[in-house]
């Protein structure tokens, strides 16, 4: 009887610890590294609407809950695709490109992953229903938008070429989420919100456009168009540098007009670190180099966007 009840005991134990590691696989899975960037975003769409004059805990809570479960689906998706089309398969990975890996070592299936994905897309839909009821029916084209970029993303918008899948991204990614933020919590649209959200859409653009450069050889034998390849990466390094300029240039005349506080200059502070990521995506031939210019690049986005929420809650 003692031998029988250690015996389960073992069994039960051994499938506390399988069930926690698949959890923690499942969670690993959602790259939650990368989804500080929905934080920073909601809070700069928070800081907008205080700065306009409302603010509403409880929705931004909520909007930080949808944006979060949107991101992991947009991650957890992109694994999947990319793991079906066989460009994982070719992909180098770094610490900011080429996927969790996950789906290639076994330590999730691709079923896996797509349940994951889907269950975390339609978990956020009572939240943006819940929006539509309480906000109005003219928040319906912002969400819709959103779910198409989260769902064909990857296995889409990739392959149309001409910037499509860059600026699904920028969208995505960046000005919907602070517009759709800033947009909830103040039941209305402005001309304030509509100007803040622009620099995110571009940051985001560049998140994307730059991690494309060191999969650009797998990303073309898979089929895709994305517009490192289309540009040739000498092309597309400028036009990465020339975005990042207007970046800081949109925020210059946004203060000078009165279009931002004066406050939001605190943003201009990533400068440096914009000017190393640009120097970075010009050397891209030395993968060094390109992947510290994706650091940077990162640093960059997280900064500004950050540096620029806090502006407007500081001029609230």
């Amino acid at each position: 009887m003692k031998m029988q009840f250690r015996l389960s005991l073992r069994v039960s134990e051994n499938d506390y610890f399988n069930g926690m590691t698949k959890i923690k696989t499942y969670f690993l899975e959602t790259r939650p590294h990368f989804l500080v960037l929905s934080v920073i975003l909601v809070l700069l769409g928070s800081a907008v609407a205080r700065f306009s004059g409302s603010f509403h805990s409880g929705h931004a809570l909520l909007c930080l809950v949808g944006i979060l479960l949107l991101h992991s689906s947009t991650n957890v998706l992109n694994d999947y695709f990319d793991f079906k089309s066989g460009i994982d398969l070719h992909t180098q990975r770094t610490q900011f490109s080429g996927g969790s890996g996950f789906i290639n070592s076994g330590a999730i299936t691709p079923a896996q992953a797509f349940r994951l994905g889907l269950a975390c897309f339609f978990l956020a839909v009572p939240i943006g229903a819940y929006f539509v009821f309480s906000v109005g029916l003219r928040l319906s084209p912002l969400f819709i938008l959103g779910a198409l970029f989260v769902l064909l993303g990857t296995s889409h918008l990739f392959k149309a070429g001409k910037a499509v899948a860059e600026i699904a991204a920028g969208l995505g990614l960046g000005t919907l989420p602070v517009l759709g933020t800033a947009w909830i919590l103040q039941g209305r649209i402005d001309a304030h919100a509509v100007y803040a959200s622009i620099p995110s859409g571009i940051l985001v653009f560049n998140l994307l456009f730059l991690n494309e450069f060191p999969d650009a050889e797998a990303d073309a034998m898979g089929g895709r168009k994305t517009l490192a390849i289309l540009l040739g990466l000498d092309k597309a390094s400028v036009l990465y540098g020339i975005l990042t300029g207007a970046v800081y240039g949109w925020i210059l005349c946004g203060v000078f007009a009165g279009i931002m506080p004066r406050l939001s200059l605190l943003s201009l502070l990533t400068l440096p670190l914009a000017l190393k990521a640009i120097k970075g995506a010009r050397t891209h031939v030395t993968r060094e180099k390109l992947t510290a210019a994706q650091g940077a690049n990162v640093g960059v986005i997280l900064a500004t966007q950050g540096l620029l929420a806090l502006g407007y809650f500081l001029a609230a």
